[in-house]
């Protein structure tokens, strides 16, 4: 049974109403929000690896677009090459995003870079296999054909980790770590330690580690404690139905609006976890729809931030509602 089952499996089985584990703040939950900066810094657009329905998903591409209108923080996947070079990619395999074929950590630096990252992506869809030739706006922009202007080449391609911190000093970066499938979990703790060393190396702080793999993560706080986490399923799953906190390092929960048919999502949810001293962030892919209607749902909840697939959308309900973000005042949502 994969990972994902056994915690849907533990959610049919043991469901609860969460008032029942909505308990009162201690002391020691206020001592921990008090000391957690994620929980000032809302309500944040978390473009969600970029925007992956409005560009090419996890490219630079994406990224420098998202920042450019506004996204206040970067999401985005860390997977492995066989040179045990961090790059940015969904999934395990190259054939879903790009021109080539087979596992990303079988392939060498040099090759992958030379990948089309927007070979598949179709405006207002993403990624979409077996559209007409002329939907792909995109593809070939790689090579320079067609150009794109006020971007280059290589901002189609798949990145490097360190080419995103590089090229983005100031803006928060939250990370999932990666593997080749959820029963490989020596693929996940290769990318984990990959990761520990580069953020140590690189000394930034204003970073989210998150996986689904609870192992990985445990392995990744211990070389890097400096560096705040989102727990992994288990431990999600075990805060959300037993109130049992998650690790040692947590500062953000980021949770689907609905997982194998319950709702996670909640006000009760939100003011649990902030007396509890954590952030919410909210993703979606495939949970609800990236809309408007969930955007202000998720507003209106309380979440400190969303990571949209649609981060134009976003931006623009922020702007409209006036809602206050990381260092400006304006409307807090939910009050």
């Amino acid at each position: 049974m994969t990972l994902r089952a056994t915690v849907a499996a533990s959610l049919t089985a043991l469901a609860l109403p969460l008032a029942l584990v909505a308990t009162p703040a201690t002391a020691d939950s206020d001592r921990a929000a008090d000391a957690n900066p994620w929980l000032s810094q809302r309500v944040l657009n978390m473009a969600h690896s970029g925007g992956e329905e409005e560009a090419p998903t996890n490219t630079m591409y994406a990224f420098k677009r998202a920042v450019k209108l506004g996204a206040d923080m970067i999401e985005l996947d860390a997977q492995s090459t066989k040179d045990k070079k961090l790059v940015v990619l969904h999934n395990a395999t190259l054939d879903e995003t790009t021109n080539g074929k087979g596992k990303v950590v079988a392939q060498k630096w040099r090759t992958v870079k030379k990948l089309d990252a927007a070979h598949w992506f179709v405006p207002k869809q993403g990624t979409k296999h077996g559209a007409h030739a002329a939907a792909y706006k995109l593809r070939g922009a790689r090579d320079g054909d067609p150009r794109i202007k006020g971007y280059q080449p290589d901002d189609f391609r798949i990145p490097l980790l360190s080419e995103v911190f590089a090229t983005f000093p100031k803006v928060p970066i939250n990370i999932e770590i990666k593997g080749t499938s959820d029963d490989d979990a020596a693929s996940f703790l290769r990318t984990g330690r990959l990761l520990a060393a580069m953020l140590n190396k690189v000394g930034r702080t204003d970073v989210i580690v998150t996986s689904f793999n609870d192992a990985a993560l445990a392995d990744f706080h211990t070389l890097a404690p400096q560096i705040g986490l989102a727990p992994g399923l288990n431990a999600l799953t075990a805060y959300f139905l037993g109130g049992t906190l998650p690790p040692v390092g947590t500062v953000a929960l980021q949770v689907p609006v609905t997982f194998s048919g319950f709702r996670v999502m909640s006000k009760e949810f939100v003011a649990k976890a902030h007396a509890d001293g954590y952030a919410v962030h909210v993703w979606f892919s495939g949970t609800a729809p990236d809309n408007t209607a969930t955007y202000n749902a998720m507003l209106d909840m309380c979440a400190d931030g969303l990571m949209p697939s649609r981060p134009t959308t976003l931006e623009r309900i922020l702007d409209d509602r006036e809602i206050e973000r990381p260092g400006e005042p304006g409307v807090h949502p939910c009050t």
